[in-house]
């Protein structure tokens, strides 16, 4: 089941995610029907592996097949929680960060973006914040999210053409993983 949900909802997005486009996975629903495990599942686990751990191996397998492009891939991972946001992969995680405006978008001020080389160290960024985020027990799961978190992937991707120019093309994936909602 698991492969299923990512071939049919995640796959189209990280293929235009490679070609420099921005594409969002959403899991919402109530407390207790399965978002995150979708999300992550048990990520060493060739069946019960969710969508993320199967969207850092696509990427690379993708990367390492194209030997036309070089290619630079980012992560960040943030929550929110009780309206403040908070960078999951920083030192000084309880820092509230502030969102700022300019021509290309909304951002998040001093956001922490860690370059990475395969799908092992986006799963251990991955794995790393979710261990920071705001857990607590409902009427409905023991260890529900009690926050929405974001996690971003970026892919620039390098290529030179025939004209000589060299092309750079930049697709953002984001993930978010909404907290239960009980009503």
């Amino acid at each position: 089941v698991q492969e299923n949900v990512f071939v049919e909802t995640a796959f189209p997005i990280i293929e235009n995610v490679l070609e420099g486009y921005n594409g969002t996975i959403f899991a919402y629903g109530q407390t207790g029907t399965g978002k995150t495990f979708t999300i992550s599942g048990v990520p060493k686990d060739p069946v019960l592996k969710g969508i993320m751990p199967r969207t850092f191996e696509q990427i690379f397998k993708s990367i390492q097949s194209d030997t036309k492009k070089q290619y630079l891939v980012r992560a960040s991972y943030l929550e929110i929680y009780n309206e403040e946001v908070r960078d999951l992969l920083s030192k000084n995680g309880s820092k509230k960060l502030e969102l700022k405006e300019k021509d290309t978008g909304v951002y998040v001020k001093d956001l922490s973006t860690f370059v990475v080389k395969g799908p092992d160290d986006l799963l251990q960024v991955f794995d790393e914040g979710g261990l920071n985020r705001h857990v607590g027990a409902t009427d409905m799961n023991e260890h529900s999210s009690r926050s929405h978190s974001l996690f971003c992937v970026t892919v620039e991707s390098s290529e030179v053409t025939s004209d000589g120019k060299n092309h750079i093309r930049v697709g953002k994936l984001n993930v978010v993983d909404l907290a239960g909602s009980e009503r």
